[in-house]
């Protein structure tokens, strides 16, 4: 058998797409802030100079959308009107409306046809966990997403200085017949700048100060393959370059493609929609089992109908990487985890303002307290769950 080549790609908090879904999140957390109980669906749209804010919103916050937009704007970096979108000058148009009674009654206890709290949607939802990197992530997109947070704080403390907001990066990783990570094949970097710097600085700067920094070097070797700034230029960016939306990095947002997704983005999203908080979980399950080396790779699905509590079905894929076959694997999960919409949102503690930082920095595979689905505290359940000493 041959090597395999896998890529994965990342987009940093100033790619026009996340500066929606950056504000969506900041607009979840204005109202969780006030009123943990706030129902919110925020979409955003983000174009030259504009900004528009639509979505279904219930709750006694008091919020201005406004300066929500703004701040969050500002905190990213868009604070210069020559880029063509900055958070003092852009416009900001508001369309918000309340949630639905038809979707409100089947998420609030007692309101439906049934008493418990159901989800928040039909729908599946999908986990995953491999054990290529310390974070139990894939290892192609956590090193697509450490070279722009690298880029972020080689801009923010201007140690380079022509570097701007918007940036993308793509890493291919080789993997042996075995299907273990063996060098980093290609490197992509597309990152905005200021108009004076020459392309061959740019190429440096991003190759020793960034790339070499985050990716250590026994993956990268003389055949390793760098692509930075391939058009040339990229002056023009962010969202006076290509328009933004909410939702559309879901890719982005999870495992890089090496897992399955079931659709649903999760920015600007209360935990009562299960696309966001049942994929927390899905990864907080996939990850304990690869944590307690009952497999080596684990993706986990679950699904749901909109009003009903308890999961129509939970499975589990291992890749013949399982000590157990899969099904008793998925048959010992709902003896260790209460998949109940409202179970998880108090397991996982989801009530809370925490959201801005997962739509830039990334929703799994961070080491931060805030991100209680990161957690490995119930391998010994799962084990003696399955029987495995």
């Amino acid at each position: 058998m041959k090597n395999k080549l896998f890529t994965s790609e990342a987009v940093s908090m100033g790619h026009p797409d996340k500066v929606a879904d950056q504000i969506s999140d900041g607009v979840l957390d204005a109202v969780l802030k006030q009123d943990p109980r706030g129902r919110v669906a925020c979409e955003t749209l983000c174009t030259t100079g504009l900004v528009v804010i639509a979505g279904e919103i219930t709750t006694s916050a008091e919020l201005n959308f406004t300066d929500i937009a703004r701040q969050t704007i500002a905190d990213i970096g868009y604070t210069d009107p020559t880029l063509g979108f900055s958070a003092d000058s852009c416009g900001i148009v508001v369309a918000v409306k309340g949630q639905s009674p038809d979707i409100s009654q089947g998420v609030t206890a007692g309101q439906g046809l049934h008493k418990e709290q159901g989800a928040g949607d039909q729908g599946m939802m999908f986990g995953y966990a491999c054990n290529e990197t310390p974070e139990l992530m894939p290892m192609p997109i956590m090193h697509a997403r450490r070279i722009l947070n690298e880029l972020a704080r080689q801009r923010f403390t201007k140690r380079i200085p022509w570097l701007r907001p918007d940036s993308k990066s793509q890493v291919t990783i080789e993997y042996d017949a075995k299907n273990r990570p063996v060098r980093v094949h290609t490197v992509v970097v597309s990152t905005q700048h200021d108009p004076s710097v020459k392309h061959a600085k740019i190429a440096k700067d991003v190759i020793d100060k960034v790339v070499r920094k985050v990716i250590p070097a026994r993956l990268l070797d003389r055949n390793t393959i760098f692509h930075i700034n391939p058009t040339g230029r990229f002056v023009i960016g962010g969202p006076h370059g290509d328009s933004g939306l909410t939702g559309r990095k879901i890719i982005v947002d999870t495992y890089g493609g090496s897992g399955r997704h079931g659709g649903g983005a999760f920015s600007g999203k209360d935990p009562s929609k299960v696309d966001r908080s049942a994929a927390y979980m899905m990864r907080y399950i996939a990850k304990n089992i690869v944590a307690a080396k009952i497999a080596a790779r684990c993706e986990v699905q679950v699904a749901y109908a909109i009003g009903v509590a308890r999961p129509i079905s939970v499975s589990v894929d291992t890749f013949g990487t399982g000590v157990l076959d899969d099904v008793r694997i998925a048959a010992s999960i709902e003896k260790v985890f209460d998949l109940r919409p409202a179970a998880i949102i108090s397991d996982l503690k989801l009530l809370r303002p925490i959201y801005v930082k997962t739509a830039r920095y990334g929703h799994f595979g961070i080491n931060d307290p805030d991100y209680t689905w990161e957690k490995t505290d119930k391998t010994a359940a799962l084990r003696k769950a399955l029987g495995l000493k």
